[in-house]
């Protein structure tokens, strides 16, 4: 087959190729204009022509490529214009397939709703560091090494010397906030707090707080009490709340916070111990040694300060009887939330 041969079929090809739907108008455009397409190939055949028909086979090969170009624009203008070249080759109405989606965990879900309530009331959020030394630990807090309220709290200690450790309660965070922060100050402060103890259904190794600092002039126990009846209102719808005295080293005075269960409507049960009430964190004024080791003038400032497990506020809030389920990943239980 010779080179007019050759070029008589592309042409034919060209004119028989059936463009029925949108994507047909591409791939003619590929098949035939493209860099690597039949018209390209078509050119490379100027080498078998002799020199003296050279002008005829551009002609011939012009001839092809605007019968190409004219039906590749056609094609498209039609199907750009019409109701067909917006059609597609699958059913619009077939249902979707949604894989499944992963959900907040409970303790994530429970730390967002404590947040969101202390937000209301103008408390801004503070996050300090989950390794922290001894000075904002222990130390400023008002608990020298000598001091017996360290044998509170069983501690993973990081280095020999005993300086830095993982906190044992988000207090430290508050510290810092105290030695950073211009007053007045009013923060809740989130986190991770870690404790060598034996995990059980009311106990983790690992487990959350959320603690809340007050700091301005003239600041009550009153104001205290209201702080903590709102945030049980908002957060179990009930206010039924009771203050017993307790004690703490960095607040004086200083009371453990109750609420009526209302699992057992105070009838008692085993989440409240048969007692009808059940423990939902401390609380008390801040201690002016506290404020003191803060560079803070305590004849002009004093305030007030509270903390809570995240944990057994979600135990309580979705009626969870064991505090392991939270860290098991259970899909079952999980997915619940």
């Amino acid at each position: 087959m010779d080179w007019r041969q050759k070029i008589q079929a592309l042409k034919e090809e060209i004119s028989q190729y059936r463009i029925e739907k949108k994507d047909d108008v591409e791939k003619f455009r590929i098949a035939f204009l493209g860099t690597k397409g039949k018209l390209k190939e078509a050119m490379s055949l100027i080498a078998e022509v002799p020199a003296e028909l050279r002008k005829d086979f551009g002609l011939l090969v012009n001839e092809v490529k605007n019968q190409a170009d004219t039906k590749w624009n056609e094609s498209k203008e039609i199907f750009e214009h019409t109701q067909e070249g917006s059609q597609v080759d699958f059913d619009l109405t077939a249902p979707a397939f949604h894989g499944q989606v992963g959900g907040l965990h409970p303790i994530t879900k429970t730390k967002r709703k404590m947040i969101d309530i202390f937000e209301r009331i103008g408390f801004t959020i503070f996050e300090g560091p989950e390794i922290v030394n001894d000075w904002h630990n222990f130390t400023a807090l008002n608990m020298p090494q000598d001091h017996p309220a360290r044998d509170m709290q069983d501690t993973f200690f990081l280095t020999e010397n005993l300086e830095f450790l993982l906190r044992t309660h988000t207090s430290s965070s508050q510290i810092l906030a105290l030695e950073t922060k211009p007053l007045p100050l009013r923060i809740i402060t989130p986190g991770r707090v870690y404790r060598n103890e034996t995990i059980s259904a009311r106990a983790h190794c690992t487990f959350h707080q959320i603690e809340g600092l007050y700091i301005d002039e003239g600041v009550s126990f009153a104001d205290l009490k209201q702080c903590i009846y709102y945030f049980a209102k908002e957060m179990f719808g009930s206010d039924n709340i009771r203050l017993r005295p307790s004690y703490f080293p960095f607040t004086e005075p200083s009371a453990e916070v109750d609420i009526a269960c209302f699992i057992c409507d105070q009838k008692g049960c085993s989440v409240c111990k048969k007692t009808g009430w059940v423990e939902i964190g401390g609380c008390g004024m801040v201690d002016p040694a506290v404020l003191k080791n803060c560079n803070i003038d305590t004849e002009k400032y004093n305030g007030f300060a509270f903390g809570m497990g995240i944990e057994r506020i979600a135990m309580l809030y979705y009626q969870i009887n064991d505090l392991r389920l939270f860290w098991q990943n259970d899909m079952r239980f999980l997915k619940q939330f």
